[in-house]
């Protein structure tokens, strides 16, 4: 019994060490997922950045506040700002990334391989286990990678405010939410036999998840239906809880700053308030306010259901294909 036990370990380590090596032998693969998110912050830097200051800029109007001559303020507003975006970001990350690592096991059943995997004494839940902690190993890594590269855009910017107990909530919500899109783009993707198929599904995926979770734009901006709706995607929790980590000490220190009297802004509290409704960190559900508390408990409540239902549909992962076989005879004469 010990010794089955310890070779059905050796066998799920390998073939997850297989899965691993199958991705980062591919430098083009590697790239791509990675650039990915990149190319998103670099668009976010270029363009987006001074839209989102825009609209900053009529709230200060409105409350006859200038930023000609109070460089500070624009650093504090800054702060906040691209911590609401790079947030945003590395919630779509852990989506985007982690439907994109699925490509091994649909790869795998498109080609044929899992058919000499299951003719082995490779049991399927061992398989299965082995696609799951693939994926999860890839997309934690890309994520820690593109989230060292967001720390060091804020620390050259003088905008980098975290702690280092903010520093490892954040790793913790990272994880969690990898947790939580892995089960979700595993039970997707396990549905799909065809490589082709998995990248429309990338393609739309990468398009309107950003916009679906509230990343690129308050869920306050999205008609209300629309965003009710968007409240059932457990990636808008993830996004909203790593919007809290990441906001809550540069708004501290924004708070600070406006509530100094020596700064001359008597409406200070006004501005935080417009702000905190414009980039803040709870969200609306039919009106009722759910809380990052809430968040949480829905992000792990999700996992729930999704580890069940990949349990329920596990056999998809290792489905072997239907092959026609076509019989060459001779032609009679």
């Amino acid at each position: 019994m010990i010794k089955a036990k310890n070779r059905d370990l050796n066998m799920f380590f390998q073939l997850t060490k297989r899965h691993l090596i199958v991705f980062f032998r591919s430098k083009i693969t590697v790239l791509y997922t990675l650039i990915v998110p990149v190319i998103v912050l670099i668009i976010y830097i270029l363009f987006l950045r001074e839209l989102e200051f825009s609209s900053v800029r009529a709230i200060l109007q409105d409350l006859n506040i200038s930023t000609n001559d109070n460089p500070e303020l624009i650093k504090h507003l800054g702060a906040v700002i691209d911590s609401w975006m790079l947030s945003g970001i590395c919630a779509v990350t852990s989506v985007t990334v982690s439907i994109q690592t699925n490509y091994i096991f649909v790869r795998d059943k498109d080609s044929g391989i899992n058919r000499d995997f299951l003719s082995s004494p490779v049991k399927g839940p061992i398989l299965i286990g082995s696609y799951f902690l693939s994926s999860f190993i890839i997309t934690l890594l890309i994520n820690f990678v593109f989230l060292l590269i967001c720390f060091l855009y804020l620390v050259c910017n003088g905008e980098f405010m975290l702690s280092f107990v903010d520093f490892l909530t954040i790793f913790a919500i990272i994880i969690f939410s990898v947790i939580s899109a892995t089960l979700c783009t595993t039970f997707i993707s396990s549905f799909m036999n065809k490589e082709s198929s998995l990248t429309s599904v990338i393609a739309i995926f990468s398009t309107a998840i950003g916009f679906l979770i509230g990343a690129y734009m308050p869920m306050s901006m999205l008609p209300k239906l629309v965003g009710n709706i968007c409240m059932f995607i457990p990636a808008t929790h993830c996004c909203g809880l790593l919007r809290y980590s990441f906001l809550l000490k540069p708004f501290e220190s924004l708070k600070t700053f406006l509530l100094d009297p020596s700064n001359g802004i008597s409406v200070g509290s006004d501005l935080i308030e417009q702000l905190q409704g414009s980039f803040g960190f709870n969200y609306n559900f039919f009106d009722l306010t759910i809380t990052p508390s809430y968040m949480a408990l829905i992000v792990g409540v999700y996992a729930i259901i999704f580890v069940v239902l990949n349990i329920i549909v596990g056999n998809n992962l290792t489905k072997i294909r239907d092959t026609k076989i076509i019989k060459l005879g001779k032609k009679s004469k």
